[in-house]
């Protein structure tokens, strides 16, 4: 066959092929808009009537804890119901292009793609409010690319059939605002007791702010994360143009509401406090449209026979209404259930959990977690260290440490130091550790508040909820092991199984351990732990018959004050203070302060004492493990194995096989190198000698401009040295001379030796002396080099 009939063949059946695929695609995004249009309707909260209630049950299985009608979740407004301020401030936060795109902002996406480029990780989303309405409202809840696909097809799709104002209501309808508070009306009436109609400037900048991180954003229990995200929804109004200058400074300065004020009309269950945990934890997970009248009937982890011990506990110890109030977590560390959460007396006055959204400072009770730390780096506890006052090099700050009541133990093992609550002692293995590596020991056991590597973490200033300690201890109590969810994942295990009504599917929330601690390091945690509650600060909490191991915590002003314990099979954690401010408790306790050793640890054993131990096992005995003491010197940010010269070494007991392998390489008789690199060579030479080290000078060219006789680089650039030893410095020398001070030289002189000197000139006139140069550029005694260019200044004989 002659090759242009072949040709002619392979173009028509290319040609075929090409409207074969057209007409696909074309039949394919048709069914496609024709299925996606038919869901519209679906998609309007006031058309959603189909709704099947939700329940929350206790881990009986059968008794009632709440039940979540989708009338629960969100009043439904109108646009005319909203206030204009409100819409704008949503707008301006979340979507800034609403009115001018089509449901998918292409432009946004990119840009939103650009920055978390640029920061290396998603720091901004591309979403629309249409595409974040369609995502909160779409009843299916599987999590493919699909789904992402149709959410953008019904997000195009609306916006030809509903007005931006129908979307911007439906959407302000259905979002979550925390606090249970679903839609922009329930939201106005838990925050700020008025209608949405009703809202100000300063009131719908909070709430605009909140729903991308109800948690985050929480003005009852981050005050300043949620007033900065306020002031940012202002700034952007303002960059937007909808607010002046004058509104957003005002606006700025208005209070937040009070923790106290915030919640919503109407009570709950039994376990309010939980409940309201749970729900924020299945809206997460979920959707708010499939919590509220979705639905589900969750079986959750609560033992209510638990939860009355646990207020009649509390109540039994703390028996002032006007005094501290208590917080109280109870968690079974095998399975990582919730079994107790108290918190606070009264659900109606105020809905803020004390258990779950306080957070405050730890104080000891956070030792057990850097004592996990250091086993981590092979550290055993039998190692001392000398209980005195310290200082320790925080970087930009000394930390100076005491222990509170002014008592020192001398040469002490930290095995002995967590009973006694040594902060001393617990500073300077901080310093060993180092405050990151104890961060991340935290967050391994399960603690997810965000903390800072700062050196103080090491005695408990990082702030944490009482239930994230608890759960922390429970991964120490469970040997090491982290339980986290099957389904929900690595939370507080507050669900059992979620059974999807509509669907006959159910998915079990099953514990799931994780190994983040080496099993003996926890047993032996625990054996320590122990020795705190039979002779330690932790006396109060011992129980006749029962192994009982914990810590207690007292922030230095007795603002708080914990005790967190645990048996074989329970873990309690018990906070003690005032929820409304941080007020010294120093007569509460029978007119003593109160420590953590004192109410907490009572309101712990009235708690515990009164739970069956018919089935109660016994803590494992922690496993042998060999140690052997090493010198050892930190050099360059890490820890080196002394080589008999290092200044400074510190004797740690590592378990076999730890520790650091390499050697310092310390010099006989080691001075520091003082870093003199920018001093002159005068300067350098004489702040060397202080140490003393000698001095070699080596020459190097000086840039044309810049001075002669400075210190450009130096080796050693730090570290150590013996006494006497040479250091190496490179001066600067200028090749071509010095540039000559001209200044009150007249111009033709100037421009004689210029010439000389191979360097440009340019002037310009200024009053003063007639052709009398009076200023230049660069300053006399820089180097010169051919071809410098010196700016100068010369008279014209006016006067200023």
């Amino acid at each position: 066959m002659p090759p242009r009939r072949r040709r002619v063949r392979k173009r028509r059946l290319a040609a075929l092929l090409l409207v074969l695929f057209v007409t696909a695609a074309l039949s394919f995004t048709f069914g496609l808009v024709r299925a996606v249009a038919s869901e519209i309707p679906t998609l309007d909260p006031s058309a959603q009537h189909s709704e099947v209630d939700s329940v929350v049950y206790a881990s009986n299985g059968r008794s009632v804890l709440a039940v979540l009608r989708g009338d629960e979740s969100r009043v439904l407004v109108g646009t005319d119901d909203i206030a204009p301020i409100m819409r704008q401030a949503i707008v301006s936060v979340e979507d800034q292009r609403f009115f001018e795109h089509n449901g998918v902002d292409v432009r946004g996406i990119a840009r939103a793609l650009w920055q978390d480029v640029r920061q290396k990780g998603i720091v901004e989303g591309g979403s629309t409010i249409t595409q974040q309405f369609v995502k909160n409202a779409y009843i299916r809840n599987e999590r493919t690319f699909a789904r992402k696909i149709r959410e953008a097809a019904l997000a195009w799709q609306l916006e030809q059939r509903w007005s931006k104002d129908r979307i911007l209501t439906a959407y302000l309808n259905t979002i979550y605002f925390g606090h249970g508070a679903y839609g922009i009306q329930q939201a106005a009436r838990a925050y700020f007791k008025k209608s949405a109609r009703d809202l100000t400037l300063p009131e719908a900048a909070l709430l605009a702010g909140i729903p991308s991180d109800p948690s985050l954003y929480d003005p009852a229990a981050n005050p300043r994360d949620a007033r900065l995200r306020r002031h940012h929804v202002l700034e952007l109004m303002f960059e937007q143009g909808k607010i002046t200058r004058r509104q957003l400074m005002r606006a700025s300065k208005a209070p937040l509401p009070s923790a106290d004020d915030i919640r919503l009309p109407g009570t709950r269950g039994p376990a309010p406090y939980f409940v309201n945990y749970v729900k924020d934890q299945l809206v997460e997970h979920y959707g708010a449209g499939r919590v509220f009248g979705g639905g589900l009937h969750v079986t959750t982890t609560i033992d209510l026979g638990l939860q009355l011990k646990a207020r009649a506990a509390i109540e039994h110890v703390l028996r002032n209404p006007d005094g501290p109030a208590a917080a109280l977590v109870a968690i079974d560390p095998h399975t990582g259930a919730v079994k107790a959460m108290f918190g606070g007396r009264n659900f109606r006055r105020s809905q803020f959990n004390l258990a779950a959204q306080a957070k405050r400072q730890p104080g000891s009770a956070f030792k057990p977690i850097v004592l996990a730390s250091a086993m981590n780096e092979g550290i055993s506890p039998i190692t001392e260290l000398e209980s005195k006052p310290v200082s320790i090099d925080a970087g930009d700050r000394i930390w100076k440490v005491t222990n509170y009541d002014h008592t020192y133990l001398g040469r002490v093992s930290v095995s002995r130091a967590i009973v006694s609550s040594d902060n001393s002692v617990f500073a300077q293995l901080t310093d060993l550790v180092g405050p990151k590596e104890i961060v991340k020991t935290a967050h391994s056991l399960g603690i997810r508040s965000q903390l800072q590597p700062y050196f103080s973490i090491g005695l408990g200033s990082a702030a944490v909820s009482p239930l994230e300690l608890a759960r922390a201890y429970a991964t120490v109590a469970n040997d090491g092991r982290r339980v986290d969810g099957s389904e929900l994942g690595n939370v507080p295990r507050v669900v059992e199984s979620v059974d999807h009504v509509r669907s006959n599917r159910v998915d079990e929330n099953a514990p799931i351990p994780n190994q983040v601690l080496d099993e003996g390091h926890a047993e032996l945690i625990t054996s320590l732990l122990q020795n705190v509650v039979r002779e330690g600060t932790g006396r109060r909490a011992a129980i006749p018959g029962l192994q009982v191991a914990g810590k207690t915590g007292t922030t230095d002003n007795y603002g708080d004050a914990w005790f967190v314990g645990y048996t074989p099979d329970l873990v309690v954690a018990v906070w003690v203070g005032y929820p409304d401010a941080l007020r010294p408790m120093l007569t509460e306790f029978g007119g003593e302060p109160v420590a953590g050793g004192t109410l907490p640890a009572l309101i712990w054993k009235a708690f515990v004492q009164k739970i069956d131990r018919s089935d109660t096992h016994s803590f494992d005995s922690p496993p042998y493990q060999g140690s052997a003491s090493t010198w050892v010197v930190e050099r360059d940010g890490q820890w080196q194995q002394d080589n008999g010269y290092c200044r400074g070494a510190r004797l740690i007991a590592y378990f076999s096989g730890e520790g650091p392998d390499e050697k310092a390489d310390c010099k006989p008789n080691e001075v520091d190198v003082p870093r003199v690199v920018g001093m002159t060579a005068e300067g350098a030479k004489e702040r060397l000698a202080q140490q003393p080290l000698a001095t070699n000078v080596v020459y190097a060219p000086a840039k044309p401009g810049r001075l002669p006789g400075i210190v450009l680089s130096q080796y050693p650039r730090s570290g150590g040295l013996s006494a006497n030893d040479d250091v190496t410095i490179w001066v600067s020398k200028a090749r071509y001379g010095a540039l000559p001070n001209f200044v009150g030289s007249s111009l033709r002189d100037v421009e004689h030796e210029a010439a000389r000197l191979h360097v440009r000139l340019r002037a310009r006139a200024a009053p003063g002396r007639t052709g009398t140069v009076v200023h230049q550029s660069p300053d006399p005694g820089v180097a010169i080099a051919p071809g410098l260019r010196v700016r100068l200044v010369v008279g014209d004989g006016s006067r200023t």
